[in-house]
């Protein structure tokens, strides 16, 4: 079976055009979310502060002894 001229130049073009393409991925704008929300982060806080805040306490009123 004999291809006609203008079909092969065409999936020649194809093949061609598909070679420069590769490797070029089309950018999309991603949108930047947060991984942990700000009710989470919140409480994230107020736990490692009031731990921090009550450890000093206890240090403070046992003399400066730990343990």
């Amino acid at each position: 079976m004999v291809a006609s001229k203008r079909v092969q130049n065409a999936k020649s073009q194809k093949f061609h055009d598909n070679v420069l393409k590769r490797g070029q991925v089309e950018t999309e704008k991603k949108t930047k979310t947060s991984v942990v929300g700000p009710i989470m982060l919140g409480f994230f806080l107020f736990v490692v502060v009031g731990s921090a805040m009550l450890q000093i306490i206890r240090t403070a009123t046992s003399g400066g002894h730990f343990g």
